[in-house]
């Protein structure tokens, strides 16, 4: 009998969008970063093998497989997707991806209860310093998708199964099993939410994509304190070049300068003033 795959109650198709959205960028010769209104999808790999970091909003399925195909040719898919972590944004579509590609997917162990119908994350945090996304937040789905054996936990080894050289990083405090990519052969990060490149909870600055160096979303965060932890250990990374799973992506001086300081005033530059998950 087929295993039946849903999404919560509550998803629904969520009316927000950036200048960015469906627009792509090679951020290097097999990094492509697709946003999907208002959040990044990475294809890395090329032709011969490719593997999907997150999937989008909801509803946005076709518009995905569409920029894949455009990418790697006609009935291409996937060896592999890879979740940084499980919240409405990067989850959305992720069911109509697995049926239509019939591939794995992976997270960290933490994440598979949010996944498999077994957990709910903690509701978001409308009262939190921000803008108004984060006056919004309460709005967005948030009940526990059921993934079933599709989704399987990524290795305790921290290799990345189909992306040879890449490593997982855990950084929670956004989310309790969020994870981060990176590759230590030319320094690439795929950071997912555990810092971003836009405010997030401003709408205006969602809508024209303005570029600041910030730490997580903050309507989501439960954890500051892992938060900053998380962001200090990218920091020490050295990253040469880092996509976000919001924001544009961004590289070199201006990735080394912005998010050391992030690391050293996390405190003054990301976590809020008020909201209900300050320790």
């Amino acid at each position: 009998m087929k295993e039946e795959l849903n999404y919560g109650d509550d998803y629904k198709y969520i009316p927000v969008t950036s200048i960015l959205s469906g627009v792509g960028q090679q951020v290097t010769n097999d990094i492509y970063c697709y946003t999907n209104q208002v959040v990044n999808l990475c294809f890395v790999g090329n032709s011969d093998g490719w593997s999907l970091i997150d999937a989008g909003m909801p509803r946005s399925a076709e518009k995905i497989i569409k920029e894949a195909e455009s990418r790697f040719g006609p009935n291409t898919r996937p060896e592999a997707i890879i979740l940084t972590h499980g919240h409405f944004d990067h989850v959305g579509s992720i069911i109509e991806l697995v049926e239509h590609w019939n591939v794995p997917i992976y997270a960290h162990e933490m994440e598979i209860p949010y996944l498999t119908g077994q957990k709910r994350y903690a509701d978001p945090d409308s009262s939190v310093e921000g803008g108004l996304v984060a006056r919004m937040s309460p709005y967005f789905p948030n009940e526990p998708i059921q993934l079933g054996t599709h989704v399987k936990p990524l290795p305790e080894n921290r290799t990345v199964p189909t992306l040879d050289g890449w490593k997982w990083i855990h950084t929670p405090g956004h989310a309790p099993g969020h994870v981060s990519l990176f590759r230590e052969e030319d320094r690439a990060l795929i950071a997912g939410d555990a810092f971003v490149t836009v405010r997030q909870d401003s709408l205006f600055k969602v809508l024209v994509q303005d570029r600041e160096v910030t730490g997580p979303p903050r309507y989501f965060t439960t954890d500051w304190d892992l938060a900053r932890e998380s962001v200090t250990k990218l920091a020490c990374l050295n990253p040469t070049v880092a996509v976000t799973g919001h924001g544009v992506p961004i590289k070199g001086e201006v990735l080394k300068d912005n998010l050391e300081k992030l690391a050293k005033n996390f405190d003054d530059m990301a976590r809020p003033d008020y909201g209900k998950y300050l320790n």
